[in-house]
């Protein structure tokens, strides 16, 4: 995986000649997407469980509609702070693929991309079953984001 860190290191090298704090290029990434994780993310699957199981109906509609609106903006916010991170650690002269916050961080994406495919394909036929299936494989990717946070925090620490 030498190639993605020859890929990456014209573009970091152009953001390291913009003389950005160390600071910043060390916990930008942790600080925004942790806002991301915990704020929006928390947010996306509340809204997603409680549109599911509450029973005043208009408060379930209102839910599902936040969860609908939201859950594509905090994929894209966590697609785009994937390559800030990757940046980020280019930047730092950091190794890429030894860290587990990498793999953490790309197998969130990917359940983040299923999840989302399932809802924009309109769960199929058998929509009772992929929306059970849509609820917990966005909270295992919830579970799995914190999990992500907590292994980038050690790294921050760590490098």
């Amino acid at each position: 995986m030498d190639n993605l860190r020859e890929l990456l290191e014209p573009i970091a090298a152009w953001f390291r000649s913009l003389g950005i704090p160390e600071p910043i290029v060390h916990w930008g990434h942790p600080l925004m997407m942790g806002i991301v994780v915990f704020v929006m993310g928390s947010f996306v699957g509340f809204a997603g469980w409680r549109g599911r199981i509450v029973a005043d109906k208009d408060v379930a509609v209102e839910n599902l509609i936040s969860h609908r609106t939201l859950a594509p903006w905090m994929f894209g916010f966590m697609a785009a702070g994937y390559t800030g991170g990757l940046l980020s650690l280019v930047m730092q002269q950091q190794p890429i693929l030894k860290s587990p916050h990498f793999w953490t961080g790309s197998i969130v994406l990917l359940l983040l991309l299923v999840n989302g495919a399932l809802a924009f394909f309109g769960f199929g036929k058998d929509k009772g079953t992929l929306r059970t299936v849509h609820a917990y494989l966005g909270s295992t990717a919830l579970f799995l984001m914190f999990l992500h946070a907590v292994l980038g925090l050690r790294l921050g620490l760590a490098i």
